[in-house]
């Protein structure tokens, strides 16, 4: 029997001591800027201010495939925010992202820039601009894609803010939230497994920007690449997310867009910035698995 008393909520919550856990330094109850720092700009026009954690690829690799459809308009410049420094909060930062967070894209090819925030309104700007790249025009089948697309933003928080933070961030382990938290992701598996025991991507037949969005959270947890949690949630027992997951890693535009912004890992894994597809030096992208997302 536990000595410690139950935890019973203020009337009025008050930030009045550090929350704990490895992003304390960075949390804050409030919006806004808190330095001056303006932005980096380079010479393309799409501009991305970004960090390879799963929000932040699900962009480069969309950037990536565009590029490698063609679209050379798709060009950009990506620069790092390192969020653990909190350089999501200088000014230049919030002025395109009011919500401070990765990733923010500046689109500068029109005659008044264009600022677009949140990664999955991203992927849908991106793929409206270059005439519905990656997004399928009949009706049912672009209902079903963005069906997935937001099922993605809607669960992830669950996977990342829930389960992550109490399973691999907080200051300790508590039983009930990581309980809670496992059991809603390991039914999301189960909701992308039966779904792709059905079709091969997300929205059907062909890959999309659905399967963008989810491969960089479901299938990095597939591999046991995320929060270290693989043998916990035992992921290998969802065998077609494992097929879909292994199918898109192959895929070179996830390769190089994976890299982009990375700053953690094996160094051969990592372009901190990319100005031009010269960046993608070839004798690092032999260094890569290619099977890991």
């Amino acid at each position: 029997m536990s000595d410690s008393l139950p935890y019973v909520p203020p009337k009025v919550w008050a930030w009045n001591k550090p929350s704990g856990g490895q992003f304390a330094n960075i949390n804050r109850p409030m919006a806004g800027p808190t330095h001056d720092r303006e932005l980096p700009v380079g010479r393309h026009p799409l501009q991305l201010y970004s960090l390879a954690t799963p929000n932040g690829v699900k962009v480069t690799v969309m950037l990536e495939e565009l590029l490698a459809l063609g679209h050379r308009g798709a060009e950009y410049d990506a620069w790092l925010i390192r969020i653990n420094q909190g350089e999501q909060f200088g000014s230049g930062f919030v002025a395109v992202n009011p919500n401070s967070k990765i990733p923010a894209l500046l689109d500068r090819s029109g005659p008044e820039s264009i600022r677009v925030f949140e990664s999955g309104a991203i992927l849908l700007y991106l793929a409206e601009k270059f005439g519905s790249a990656f997004l399928p025009t009949a009706p049912a089948a672009r209902a079903e894609c963005l069906s997935w697309l937001f099922w993605q933003m809607g669960s992830a928080p669950y996977l990342g803010g829930g389960f992550g933070h109490f399973y691999a961030y907080a200051p300790s382990k508590m039983e009930y939230p990581i309980d809670r938290f496992a059991m809603e992701v390991k039914r999301q598996l189960d909701v992308l497994d039966r779904r792709l025991a059905e079709t091969d991507y997300l929205a059907g037949d062909s890959y999309t920007i659905a399967d963008i969005a989810v491969w960089p959270w479901y299938g990095a947890l597939a591999k046991g690449l995320l929060y270290d949690a693989g043998e916990f949630l035992q992921v290998q027992n969802y065998t077609h997310v494992q097929r879909w997951t292994d199918a898109i890693a192959q895929r070179p535009a996830v390769k190089r867009g994976r890299m982009v912004n990375r700053s953690f890992g094996q160094p051969a894994s990592q372009l901190h910035e990319r100005h031009d597809a010269s960046d993608f030096d070839t004798s690092t992208q032999d260094k890569l698995t290619g099977s890991s997302p």
